[in-house]
């Protein structure tokens, strides 16, 4: 197992949002971490990248993440957040090589083999024509593939995404589900990713986290899980819904 979560509770002050939540990540994974507003998806992504206080156990590669310095934290775990929150001029390229960093010595900047690196992600993503431009003049989509390759660039056993399509159109949003499944699978990467629409968590996750209230109600394994009981699961967390079958996928529709 890549990740492993063992009855985590973790909240803001004195509200706790997660309540006792347990799962794993496999390697060469994608998993769909499906939820209303306010359920806890965020707080639990953060949570797993040791931004916020918890309890229970919380492991990557076998390593209790409290153990792990933050290089040596970021060396197995990348998160992609809805913002990036980058606001100094800067440019694409420069994003990208950020990635680079938890992998480099004391006062190292990236070299050419580095930058080479990068090119081939941006150019993977079709932003090679972008590479020099300020990122801050980039629309939000061209931002969000930008910071995804730097994620690539990370190169970590686990990657964290938080809605990563949010600010990209309906083509845009299936090259970049994608290219992050062709990727992990190549790299045998484990991905965790919060979507808000579960149609693309159905076309391209291996499994789902259903998430009310703070825990994990209960999870679908894509690859052997017949249609109705998809459709049952799905309808915990979403109400009266049809799941359908479509060319070998599924379609979530409202009754």
């Amino acid at each position: 197992m890549m990740l492993e979560v063992r009855n985590l509770s973790a909240g803001y002050g004195k509200k706790t949002i997660l309540h006792d939540v347990s799962f794993s990540l496999e390697s060469g994974t994608m998993t769909g971490l499906l939820g209303s507003n306010g359920s806890g998806k965020t707080t639990l992504l953060k949570s797993l990248c040791g931004l916020l206080p918890h309890t229970g156990q919380v492991t990557l590669q076998g390593m209790p993440l409290e153990q792990l310095s933050p290089r040596a934290l970021a060396r197995r775990c990348s998160l992609i957040c809805q913002r990036s929150g980058i606001s100094i001029d800067i440019s694409a390229l420069d994003v990208v090589l950020m990635g680079f960093n938890a992998r480099l010595r004391l006062l190292d900047s990236p070299g050419e083999a580095h930058r080479r690196i990068a090119m081939e992600h941006l150019t993977h993503l079709g932003l090679a024509e972008l590479a020099g431009r300020d990122y801050a003049t980039l629309s939000e989509g061209q931002k969000q593939l930008v910071i995804l390759a730097r994620a690539l660039s990370q190169d970590t056993p686990v990657m964290l995404m938080d809605e990563p399509d949010s600010a990209l159109d309906f083509v845009n949003r299936h090259m970049v589900l994608g290219k992050i499944r062709e990727v992990l699978h190549e790299r045998q990467q484990a991905v965790l990713i919060t979507l808000h629409d579960p149609n693309f968590a159905l076309s391209y996750c291996d499994r789902l986290l259903l998430m009310q209230d703070g825990t994990i109600v209960t999870e679908i394994d894509m690859r052997n899980t017949d249609r109705a009981t998809i459709e049952a699961a799905l309808g915990i967390i979403y109400g009266e819904i049809a799941v359908l079958e479509y060319k070998e996928r599924y379609i979530m529709t409202r009754r």
